[in-house]
Formats: C-alpha cells, structure tokens, sequence
C-alpha cells in the first residue's frame, strides 16, 4: 500500500518511551500498516482516540495509570471499536480470555522480536480484509484462522524446547555474547550440546556469530542474540 489511508492504522500504547520507539519503527517496517502516534498512558491513548481514527491498539497491558483491560472496556464503552493486540509479560489465562470479550484479537508476550510482532500483524491484516458476507462455515473459519499463529516448527532431532528456551535466555541476556561454553555452563550441558542449540538459533537467524579474538590458538566462536529479528 502507497498511502497511510489504505493503511492499518496503529496506535502504539506502551509507558516505557524506549520500547514505544520501538514498536512503532517495528509497525512501520511491515507492509500496509503505519503507527499513527504513541501514547505511555491511558489517557493519551484516549486523548488521541478522540482525535485520530485508529483500527488497531498496540496495547501494554501494564500501563501506570490503567490496566490496559480495564483501558479495552472503557473504550469499548465509549464507542471506540479499534481491535486489540496485547503486549504483555503476564501470563495469565484468565486474562487472556478477559481480553477477548473486550477486542483483544492477538497476545504477544514480552520480550518479543520484530519477526514475532511482523507475523501477529500480518495475520492480523488477512483478519482485517475479510469483509462482506460469508459463502459459508469453511470461510467463517478461514477468517478466524488468519489470527491463530501457526504451531511451533519441528526441532531438528536431538534438540527438546525445554532446553532451546533455557539457552535462548541465557543469550538474550548477555549483553556481549557468550561462547559455547559459557552457554554450557550456564545452561548446565556439554559444551557440544551447547553448540548445536546455538547453531540452529543462527540458522533460524535468531542468533549471529562472530570469532573472539585473543585466546591462545584457534579463536573461539562467540555467539549473540540478534535483536529486531
């Protein structure tokens, strides 16, 4: 799409300013959707409700004025009908299922990639171009399929989730990468094992990978976590 009006119009509500930043360059970078302001409260999200025409809310569920449900609600009531994307660190299925009465179409959980945010608004665009009336049970049920994420990929064999998750972590939390065997001891497997996890993280290009220089003999491969990904 060539102009903001065609496109899906965002509304970024998160209070962390640096994060906020961040979503709206990640709306910006997908195709047919364009971030038309910010707001780090729930009063200038409903300040710029009023003034914007918005169709979809990026919505921090843990905003320091609101909960962003209880934001959801007394938009809902007040006529606003901008669907909902949840961002959020809780984990609470009672909450999940609290949003969708109130327009919450999608959940993503923090911290979240670019590639993660890019599929939720892409599944979400297909949602969005389903108008008019349905020939049918099989289209109703396309539609609503366009929101669900597709199942985890297979691991390749000898790799479990648990373990992927455990070193996922231990990366995105080193600030400057860490060797194969820095993993192993953190994670607390072989060195070997460790490699192979970090391998497939870089093929999936969740991870990049570098020499590290100044060790006595073939230098060691470090490993990072590629942000924005």
């Amino acid at each position: 799409m060539t102009s903001s009006e065609q496109a899906i119009r965002v509304l970024v509500v998160e209070d962390d300013p640096v994060a906020a930043d961040a979503h709206v360059l990640y709306v910006g970078r997908v195709p047919g959707f364009v971030a038309v302001g910010k707001a780090h409260t729930g009063a200038e999200a409903r300040r710029a409700l009023d003034r914007t025409p918005v169709d979809l809310l990026l919505l921090d569920l843990h905003l320091p004025d609101v909960h962003g449900l209880q934001l959801a609600r007394s938009l809902r009531a007040a006529g606003h009908h901008a669907d909902v994307i949840a961002v959020t660190s809780a984990r609470d299925l009672a909450v999940v299922r609290e949003g969708v009465s109130l327009g919450v179409v999608q959940y993503v959980l923090k911290p979240f990639t670019f590639a993660t945010l890019r599929d939720r608004l892409v599944r979400y665009a297909e949602f969005h171009a389903a108008v008019g009336e349905a020939s049918g049970q099989d289209e109703v049920d396309r539609a609503l399929a366009a929101l669900r994420a597709p199942g985890p990929a297979a691991l390749p064999k000898g790799l479990s989730a648990p373990t992927l998750e455990r070193v996922t972590v231990a990366l995105r939390d080193s600030a400057e990468g860490l060797t194969a065997a820095g993993v192993a001891e953190s994670v607390g497997i072989s060195r070997i094992t460790a490699r192979r996890y970090l391998e497939h993280l870089v093929d999936a290009g969740r991870a990049a990978r570098r020499p590290q220089y100044g060790t006595v003999g073939r230098p060691e491969l470090q490993y990072r976590w590629v942000t924005g990904q």
